[in-house]
């Protein structure tokens, strides 16, 4: 079997077969679902948080000079405002006309505009975390391929550990997706779609890995600014809605459990490819 067939099976193995399974937290009744999806959240701010932090950046820093150190953290924070103003964009296109504040002095509309903001500003976090998982899938695909153009089986275990490290961060997806008003099926088809990148970059870098070698860092740095930008700016003040102490040490430690899990699934992955 050719190399690359080879690439295209196993980052579509790495890529789709974490959102299939992930998508088992779409099967739940509602009920339940929506009993589980607040604690969805917290488990995806720490498994976000910590992909970006405990797994990109620092792949990222590694892959590159000293001397390019502040180009790359330049990087994360231009990615960090850009998505900001990407948010600010798709908020303004819900709108339709960039206003949902400005009649806020009147008060027969202010329910209504400050409904349409809030949901405004939730869908752009599911169009965000969509296109952030792109990226991050992207460069998944390039690193497996680059493994597959080293070894074969090198190549294997990385996709398998790759899908294995994606599983609670699509969890995590989903419940964003879920959380921003998607429907199950639309979830689903978008979390899919981004998934395809991950046979995208596999394939590019199938043919060109030379020239995406100097340019990998900065789509990993990319990849986690969106996340951080995601968790900091619409998730975290979304807990903070409820405060009593009960559910306040839930968030905490489910929080924790997104971050360990992550840090944990990341020791194993890099012994495995070792």
């Amino acid at each position: 079997m050719s190399l690359l067939i080879l690439i295209i099976i196993f980052t579509a193995v790495g890529g789709v077969l974490s959102v299939m399974a992930a998508a088992v937290f779409l099967l739940l009744p509602d009920h339940r679902r929506a009993a589980v999806l607040p604690h969805g959240i917290s488990f995806a701010i720490g498994a976000l948080l910590a992909v970006a932090f405990w797994g990109l950046i620092p792949e990222a820093f590694s892959a590159i000079k000293p001397e390019q150190f502040q180009s790359l953290s330049g990087t994360i924070l231009a990615g960090v405002l850009g998505f900001f103003v990407l948010e600010k964009l798709l908020i303004w296109r819900h709108c339709h006309s960039g206003n949902c504040e400005a009649h806020g002095d009147e008060d027969d509309h202010d329910h209504d505009h400050g409904h349409s903001h809030s949901h405004g500003a939730a869908k752009s976090a599911g169009a965000l975390i969509i296109l952030g998982d792109g990226i991050h899938n992207f460069v998944d695909g390039v690193l497996i391929a680059a493994a597959f153009l080293t070894d074969v089986h090198l190549g294997i275990v990385t996709s398998l550990a790759v899908a294995a490290h994606e599983i609670p961060q699509e969890v995590g997806d989903f419940a964003i997706l879920l959380h921003s008003g998607y429907s199950k099926s639309k979830a689903l088809f978008y979390n899919m779609l981004a998934s395809l990148t991950t046979v995208l970059g596999g394939v590019l870098a199938y043919f060109g890995l030379e020239d995406l070698h100097d340019s990998l860092p900065y789509f990993l740095a990319l990849a986690a600014s969106s996340f951080i930008y995601i968790a900091v700016a619409d998730l975290i003040p979304s807990l903070h809605k409820k405060t009593d102490m009960k559910t306040s040490l839930q968030q905490i430690a489910l929080i924790a459990m997104g971050v360990l899990l992550i840090c944990s699934l990341h020791g194993i992955a890099h012994g495995m490819e070792g």
